[in-house]
């Protein structure tokens, strides 16, 4: 098998101290932390699109890089791509891979011509597991991108195109599980709407339920034994997209039924858009039992559009390992890269930097978000700030033995509360943190 990233050797552990740029100077895949290797507790994934797609297209100007590989023709460019992500799932160290079925196999003129694509890439790609032994993280089918899709797929006020996507995710989920996959995910890259003036979302709505609940019973009649995924997304390309955050997509799927089957699957990038953090989205998805998988990247505040960057910011990190160590830790989740390269930073070794920086910086969160565990402070003050609620009173509001009446009969006994209202100590925390992760 020809290399293709030449000169380029494997990304090795060297400490902090070193000097060569093309290692890991804090991702150590078998240091333990927390009770588990680095490897274990981060499961890092390369993401297809961006990674062996992604050429630096943007609304202003045709693509820097050159993804081709050095094939021609559209069947041996998705082989090169193939042999390229596994070269770099190698060099890289890194377990697992994500795509939509439209990374790994071009799209034809028909729904036929399509699947026979994909019938003709996966066994190529099944192949390159087998040898390497790396694996599918999760799975998902493109169905924004074509023209087809402008008004949504499973949201469309076409039924046609409706058909089409349930038939286009149905391959997809084959594809997922022949390829042993850990877990399939809904994007809604259109679902959502501009204009209530033509839009009926009451139907809308219930559509994309039913093609959810088609999804998830098929799947399951086939063998699926992974998470379903839906990952949260607020704006961009639609002005109101149905899956606008976490709290969103948890009402949505309560109110279908469909909370037993889906986990969420949070983006940095796309809790940013949403106002919020990256820490709250991942808080709520475990609050509610939902926690999954996460779209490791970062957004560039001062741009209001998803930029999908490597996440370097180790402040964030550490407080997003924080949550999954505290969510009891990924179980067919994982840290998938969503991000890409620079528009600028245009060489194949610019990918190795990319993937570098974000793996030593999430390494440098895991470290740091098990050192404030272990450190205790801040749950110790959590703790204590609702202490009111493990005794007397409190206890009777929380096992539900408090009624109307004698909540009103304590508030009057005890006249003014305001004595019982404790300072937050917001900064005082915040300088704990510091101290914990840099001290």
């Amino acid at each position: 098998m020809a290399e293709i990233f030449k000169g380029i050797p494997k990304i090795e552990y060297r400490g902090p101290k070193a000097s060569e740029p093309l290692c890991f100077r804090f991702y150590n895949p078998d240091e333990t932390v927390g009770g588990k290797t680095m490897r274990e507790q981060l499961r890092f994934a390369l993401s297809y699109w961006h990674t062996l797609c992604g050429d630096g297209l943007d609304m202003f100007g045709v693509g820097t890089v050159d993804k081709t590989f050095g094939a021609s023709g559209p069947m041996e460019i998705a082989r090169a791509k193939a042999l390229a992500c596994f070269e770099l799932l190698d060099k890289l160290d890194i377990d697992f891979f994500c795509f939509h079925d439209r990374d790994i196999a071009p799209e034809g003129k028909t729904l036929a011509e399509s699947n026979a694509r994909l019938d003709e890439m996966v066994p190529f790609i099944e192949e390159l597991m087998k040898r390497s032994g790396k694996k599918l993280l999760w799975g998902t089918a493109n169905c924004f991108s074509n023209p087809r899709y402008m008004n949504g797929a499973g949201t469309s006020c076409s039924a046609e195109v409706f058909a089409f996507a349930a038939a286009q995710i149905k391959k997809a989920i084959e594809i997922t599980v022949r390829l042993g996959g850990a877990g399939y995910v809904f994007w809604g890259g259109r679902e959502g709407y501009e204009t209530l003036l033509n839009t009926d979302m009451g139907l809308e709505l219930d559509n994309m339920a039913r093609l959810m609940r088609l999804a998830v019973d098929y799947g399951r009649s086939i063998g699926f034994k992974g998470d379903f995924y839906i990952e949260p997304k607020p704006k961009e390309p639609t002005k109101h997209q149905y899956d606008f955050d976490a709290s969103t997509v948890l009402a949505f799927l309560r109110k279908y039924g469909l909370d037993k089957d889906f986990k969420l699957n949070v983006e940095a990038n796309h809790a940013t858009l949403a106002q919020h953090t990256f820490q709250h989205e991942l808080r709520v998805a475990a609050v509610n039992g939902a926690f999954g998988s996460i779209d490791a990247n970062q957004g560039d505040l001062l741009l209001g559009w998803d930029t999908d960057q490597f996440p370097t910011n180790v402040y964030d990190n550490a407080l997003c390992m924080y949550e999954v160590i505290k969510a009891g830790g990924f179980t067919n989740g994982g840290l998938n890269f969503d991000a890409k390269t620079r528009r600028a930073s245009n060489t194949p070794e610019d990918i190795f930097h990319a993937y570098i920086a974000g793996m030593d910086a999430f390494a440098l969160g895991l470290r740091m978000a098990w050192k404030i565990i272990e450190d205790g402070r801040i749950d110790r003050f959590v703790s204590d700030r609702y202490a009111s609620f493990r005794s007397g009173i409190g206890a009777d509001i929380v096992s539900g033995k408090a009624t109307m009446e004698q909540l009103e009969r304590f508030a009057l006994e005890q006249g003014d509360v305001r004595a019982f209202v404790h300072s937050g100590r917001q900064e005082y925390l915040e300088n704990i943190l510091n101290e914990v992760m840099f001290g």
